[in-house]
């Protein structure tokens, strides 16, 4: 028999033995670990102080054994390590296509490797955190997730260090409501206190968020709903109409919500035959027209363009260039 005199190394053994057994009487133990029954106690303690859930029994065959139910880790997980796992997760389930199920079930054993106290507020801290059309594909610091996603929680208002896509930086005073993952980024959907207007900052731009004491009462929109919004009605170089007869559905598979507003217009007043497919408005603002080529042709549909003439002059180049591939002759030298 193998005396461990380390402490540490001793008592990791002892969580090993009460996972290896329904129970273990502290006679047992003693003799496996080869030290008193006092020490065993003190072992115990640790595992206690630790976030093991140990039981005592009492009684001639008494002893100690896990809490039923509970397998643990011989590790205890801190509240900033636990979101961390759950960033990483949440990146590899969206990277991979695997069900939602595996993050929750992965995070779910984890917890259980944490204080009763400590699991519970991350179960309400993660209870803030909406997840949208994809996870981010960029993993803020998790330190920075933890105060936003507690601030959100409690209605703290928070001291935000921040810097724009310029790399300029900012301090400000922010109202949370919530923590949105959209199109491949985490955003805090915030009241900027100073200017009283409504904000979404990217939460990788964060690089400082401190809760303070002061409370706020004001009334929270969706953050979810509020992020589409605010993207689809950004203040960008171009607004762009354009007209198309196709469903709602198909429209949405080339132009989801966050990049333009789709309203249905009357078929009878555009002269659509009653069987027709309906006739809709897109209005997109765009900080570029390149792309927009693109998603015209792949809509494979009939689409009239309003404004800007600048975009009917990139479609035109783009049909010629379209042309003149499908001729089949090359460019002269």
């Amino acid at each position: 028999m193998v005396v461990v005199a380390d402490p540490t190394a001793r008592t990791l053994q002892l969580l090993e033995l009460l996972q290896s057994s329904y129970q273990r009487t502290v006679a047992e133990l003693a003799e496996r670990l080869a030290v008193d029954e006092r020490t065993v106690r003190r072992d115990v303690a640790r595992l206690i102080e630790a976030g093991v859930h140990v039981e005592s029994l009492r009684g001639r065959y008494g002893g100690y054994r896990l809490a039923p139910g509970r397998r643990v880790l011989p590790v205890v997980f801190s509240g900033e390590e636990v979101v961390a796992v759950f960033l990483g997760l949440a990146h590899a389930q969206a990277a991979s296509g695997e069900p939602e199920l595996a993050v929750q079930t992965a995070l779910s054993k984890i917890k259980r490797a944490m204080r009763p106290d400590d699991a519970e507020r991350i179960d309400a801290v993660l209870g803030t955190v909406t997840r949208g059309a994809r996870h981010g594909d960029v993993v803020p610091d998790p330190a920075v997730m933890l105060a936003l996603s507690e601030a959100v929680r409690l209605r703290s208002v928070v001291d935000l260090r921040y810097r724009n896509r310029e790399g300029v930086p900012s301090r400000r005073r922010v109202h949370p409501y919530g923590l949105v993952a959209y199109a491949g980024r985490w955003y805090l959907v915030a009241l900027d206190a100073e200017k009283s207007e409504e904000r979404a900052f990217r939460v990788d731009r964060v690089r400082a968020a401190r809760p303070l004491s002061e409370t706020f009462e004001a009334r929270r929109p969706d953050a979810a709903a509020w992020l589409v919004e605010h993207f689809a009605d950004a203040d960008y170089r171009w607004r762009v109409l354009l007209r198309i007869r196709a469903t709602e559905e198909h429209i949405r598979a080339h132009l989801p919500p966050s990049v333009a507003r789709i309203e249905r217009l009357d078929r009878t007043a555009e002269g659509a035959g009653e069987s027709g497919p309906p006739l809709h408005r897109a209005e997109i603002h765009a900080e570029s027209l390149d792309w927009i080529p693109a998603v015209i042709a792949a809509l494979d549909r009939e689409v009239v363009i309003d404004r800007p003439d600048e975009l009917r002059d990139l479609v035109r180049g783009a049909a010629a260039r379209m042309l003149h591939a499908a001729s089949g002759s090359p460019s002269d030298r």
